[in-house]
């Protein structure tokens, strides 16, 4: 009789379930242990909700700042005293129940993805029991929802198991008025004056999405600027955008509490200032999930933050036991999670394996405009950890940005000063998600500056930028060698 691997996992987001795909095409016996919905919070409150939401941001944000300058007529029968009036509306109520929707559809087609692969999926929470059996395996016990236990045994074990929003111990969410980033899509209407708290990529991002509703938004930093961790010119493009809207960015402003005053809320800041909005929306980061696992009693090393230290293979301290996603704290993006899932189980199952390398993962700040990166960026440049040359050109320059009436963004790539070889590259701009595709591809196959300013672009498009950069870019490599 052949003997069968048998694999748990722990967690049903982008990190157990793609691994749980991979395990089950490599012949495993594949069992999904998750508590609320294949997809994790990626899809059911994080990624997927947030991007269907700023989707209709984007509309709208497109329409206001665009239509005037492309020659669009609105008929209108505002009042000539009230002209200045929005002459168009979002109907909040209907925009969230399209994005539970979305979000419920796609954790039903993940779960069919992974069923007809051959895994099992198991509705409940699991732990791990004890340490490694002396035959290799491993104990984990699942509790279902009404208490009753069953104990799996496994050769190998994924934790995927996520995290969830950091609260203020001041400042806990009530689901009406103080709300975390779960919690925003059960708004019925347009909050009047929001509060965004936290100016990292959620805070932004929320905070964009907002404004471009309707809701008169105050972002609360307690940085010098909006997106601390990303490129400082993208980030100075983005604060400059929001402030133009009419946006309320209160840099060096630390949060220290909210409190629901009535119909408002009350956000105290650590210099003693006090400002007021309808709703408040707590973006100060994110806990893991790794409490209530098992984890130390198993061997596996947790870091003081609560992450679980992980290997380039996902491996973590405990034999047999792997980790991926936002538990691990390695890089908070649904991407990485799921190669670290496929990782672990490559690695497991004995398949070729090529070791997580975050210098080619791509990453994009949802807002508008859009900020993507991808490989080395300014503050390693800027800091000595690589010798690079920079070019950055404003899309102001692009033909078709100039059609399309965009007046804000650039395109920034770095490349070693002598083989011209491309590491890093910085898209700002509408579908930066998508631009910044061709770069990710020279960091990841180490193209030069040279083969991409050779490939056709087509004219007029906003992907001629790239290679325009690519062409100064080369023509400096040029004259710096003559």
């Amino acid at each position: 009789m052949e003997y069968v691997t048998r694999i748990v996992i722990i967690g049903g987001g982008p990190g157990g379930y793609e691994a749980a795909l991979v395990a089950a095409q490599l012949g495993a016996e594949v069992t999904v242990v998750d508590c609320d919905g294949l997809g994790g919070a990626s899809v059911l409150t994080d990624c997927v909700p947030s991007k269907t939401l700023i989707a209709t941001a984007e509309v709208m944000t497109t329409f206001d700042s665009s239509y005037e300058e492309l020659g669009i007529i609105v008929a209108d029968d505002t009042p000539p005293l009230e002209q200045a009036a929005r002459v168009v509306g979002v109907d909040l109520g209907k925009v969230n129940r399209r994005v539970k929707r979305l979000a419920l559809a796609q954790s039903h087609d993940i779960t069919a993805s992974v069923t007809r692969a051959g895994a099992r999926v198991m509705r409940g929470r699991g732990r791990l029991e004890g340490m490694q059996a002396l035959d290799g395996s491993r104990k984990v016990v699942v509790t279902a929802a009404d208490g009753t236990e069953e104990t799996l045994t496994a050769d190998a074990v994924l934790i995927a198991t996520g995290g969830h929003p950091r609260e203020l111990p001041d400042a806990q969410p009530d689901g009406e008025r103080i709300l975390n980033w779960t919690q925003v899509y059960d708004l019925t209407e347009l909050p009047e004056e929001l509060i965004v708290v936290g100016s990292g990529v959620t805070g932004a991002e929320f905070a964009g999405a907002y404004q471009a509703l309707g809701s008169k938004v105050t972002l609360v930093s307690s940085r010098d600027r909006v997106l601390p961790g990303e490129d400082p010119d993208a980030a100075a493009v983005l604060e400059d955008v929001f402030r133009r809207r009419g946006m309320n960015v209160m840099a060096r402003s630390r949060a220290q509490s909210a409190k629901r005053v009535g119909d408002r809320v009350e956000v105290t800041l650590a210099d003693g200032r006090v400002i007021s909005g309808s709703h408040c929306l707590m973006a100060v980061g994110a806990i893991p999930n790794s409490a209530g696992l098992g984890l130390e009693e198993a061997g596996v090393k947790v870091r003081e933050s609560g992450h679980i230290w992980t290997d380039k293979v996902s491996r973590t301290t405990a034999p047999g036991v792997y980790a991926a996603g936002d538990v691990t704290g390695v890089f908070a993006l649904a991407s990485v999670a799921a190669m670290q899932g496929r990782i672990a189980m490559y690695h497991f199952l004995g398949d070729a394996v090529a070791p997580l390398n975050l210098k080619t993962v791509s990453s994009n700040v949802f807002t508008d405009p859009e900020i993507a990166t991808v490989g080395y960026t300014q503050a390693d440049v800027d800091a000595g950890k690589i010798d690079a040359r920079v070019v950055k050109l404003p899309l102001l320059r692009n033909p078709r940005a100039k059609m399309q009436g965009i007046r804000d963004g650039f395109v920034k790539i770095f490349c070693r000063p002598g083989t011209g070889i491309v590491v890093g590259g910085v898209v700002v701009a509408p579908r930066a998600s998508e631009l910044i595709h061709p770069i990710s591809i020279a960091v990841d196959n180490n193209l030069t500056v040279e083969q991409i300013a050779n490939a056709f672009t087509v004219y007029p498009s906003l992907s001629g930028s790239i290679a325009e950069v690519a062409r100064q870019l080369h023509t400096r490599k040029a004259s710096a060698e003559a």
